[in-house]
């Protein structure tokens, strides 16, 4: 049977509560102060590899992309269009979805569990650093997905629990969310195949199989992905081939899911990583007779034991923050336990939680002021954040040199730095990824439309050997130019190897993985 509210959500504000009022306006004035410090942190570094690389091929409108569904790309041609191209101004769409988040985790979790029980699982996803910081900050899939996992879940625990008979229409809500979920990333087809698990398991509410709902809730679902199923349709099934492909050739390694559990608590904060894989390991163990847990649980199963267990055989490394959508989903249950604590008494919780909150400011705060005052301790080499570094200095380079006009296109070594260099020049020139691996790139700029065209060549690594062995045949020449110091601080922390490439003839199949259209 269902599964009461927590014995705190009954209790009036008192002590420290009574401060701050109810927990909605707790809730609220979290969301601000959050908002807040994703802005600073947004401010305070350059767009990452990932962020550039996105930015770029949004550049080019597409159904889907190569890496991941189109909704993070959608957003991101958006953002280019109307706020401009400050990494701030890219952001800041996924900044505004990261307050939807941590509104959509307090009434999911208010619904199942109380209002002090949304609170502190709101507190909890705001402290984890990867969904409540990089997710929440940074331009990446998972902006989108979280709050439509979270509206998915919310709209499901309506239709299950409620009682006023208004089902259908959560069904619908569910199913939109579903395909928005699905839009944003992979990883959102484990929503409505939770939901379904919850059915067939759960006795009480198997008779929803019988009715037209949960079907259309899935035909909706399918209809929003539509767009990534006809684009994979017509480039011959290459994102699900790249993404299922991630884990590698069989390989058996038993220490890696050890490793890998232990990169996913530091991912998520060991106090948060900890309750939450005990809480859903209960919940699974229980099943349906506690079934506002295992609700969440059958939810949470796919992101967490698919990206946590193939670690066992994978030859490829598995990512740590791959798996943190399914903890998303046990936070209601943490913060049912955290507000339980407080209601027996148990002091040291809040101390940790409020610790925890604090520290994460600080850090922020700091490294915001690190980047302002630019201190010579930090500079060129030693700068932490390399990756996070905007390459204007690239830029600035290209057009000082006059290096446009010398040649028709440029051509990088990998598909990051063709992202960088895009992105530095705001789209304003052509940038190709003359590369066996181009990803996005390959599918939207097509090189056969370069060909007798001269290039500017580029690459980190690119020596003049390869250079030669890379480009050699596709050119009628290729000759070095002096190379663009990227700074930071004022002080060389990198060099980008520089070629003029002339006649840009026979393009390799690979620089566009055969994908686009001639």
């Amino acid at each position: 049977m269902d599964h009461p509210p927590s014995a705190a959500a009954a209790l009036p504000p008192a002590g420290h509560a009574a401060l701050l009022g109810t927990p909605e306006r707790r809730v609220v004035a979290l969301i601000l102060c959050a908002t807040m410090l994703r802005l600073v942190f947004a401010g305070s570094l350059g767009l990452g590899m990932d962020e550039a690389y996105t930015v770029a091929t949004a550049r080019d409108f597409a159904l889907s992309g190569f890496d991941h569904p189109p909704l993070a790309w959608w957003l991101s041609t958006l953002a280019q269009k109307f706020l401009g191209q400050s990494d701030l101004a890219l952001r800041l769409p996924f900044i505004l979805l990261s307050a939807l988040t941590t509104a959509l985790m307090f009434l999911l979790t208010r619904r199942l569990y109380g209002a002090e029980a949304g609170f502190w699982a709101s507190f909890a996803l705001c402290c984890s650093p990867v969904l409540g910081v990089t997710d929440a900050s940074w331009i990446v899939p998972d902006a989108p997905l979280l709050p439509a996992l979270l509206g998915g879940a919310l709209a499901l625990s309506h239709a299950f629990f409620d009682e006023d008979r208004k089902a259908p229409r959560w069904w619908i809500m569910a199913g939109v969310c579903s395909g928005l979920a699905m839009l944003s990333k992979y990883h959102g087809v484990f929503l409505p195949a939770g939901a379904f698990l919850f059915l067939l398991v759960s006795p009480r509410h198997r008779f929803w199989l019988k009715t037209p709902w949960p079907w259309l809730a899935g035909f909706l679902a399918l209809a929003l992905f539509s767009p990534v199923l006809i684009w994979n349709a017509q480039h011959n099934w290459v994102s699900f081939l790249f993404q299922g492909g991630r884990t590698g050739a069989p390989h058996l390694n038993f220490g890696a899911p050890f490793i890998l559990l232990g990169a996913q608590a530091l991912f998520l904060l060991p106090w948060i990583f900890l309750p939450c894989a005990w809480m859903f390991v209960r919940a699974l163990a229980r099943g349906p007779k506690r079934e506002r847990d295992f609700l969440l649980a059958c939810l949470a199963a796919g992101p967490i034991l698919l990206f946590t267990l193939p670690a066992l055989w994978s030859s490829n490394r598995l990512l740590p923050h791959w798996a943190a959508p399914g903890y998303l989903l046990i936070l209601p249950m943490l913060g049912r336990e955290i507000a339980d604590l407080f209601a027996k008494g148990a002091p040291w919780i809040k101390r940790l939680a409020l610790g925890t909150g604090g520290l994460i400011a600080v850090l922020i705060l700091t490294l915001a002021l690190l980047n302002l005052a630019r201190p010579p301790l930090l500079a060129g080499p030693k700068y932490p954040f390399q990756e996070a570094l905007d390459w204007t200095d690239f830029s600035n380079a290209f057009f000082a040199r006059g290096l446009d006009r010398e040649g028709a296109f440029i051509g990088a070594q990998r598909w990051f730095e063709a992202g960088k260099i895009d992105a530095t020049l705001g789209g304003g020139f052509p940038v190709l990824c003359l590369s066996e691996d181009p990803r996005g790139f390959g599918a939207t700029r097509d090189p056969q439309k370069f060909v007798g065209r001269d290039a500017i060549l580029v690459g980190r690594a690119l020596t003049p050997e390869k250079a030669r062995e890379l480009y050699g045949k596709h050119f009628d020449s290729i000759e070095p130019l002096p190379p663009i110091a990227i700074t930071a601080n004022g002080k060389t922390a990198f060099e980008l190897k520089v070629y003029k490439g002339r006649n840009f003839h026979d393009p390799a199949p690979e620089f566009s993985l055969g994908l686009t259209k001639h």
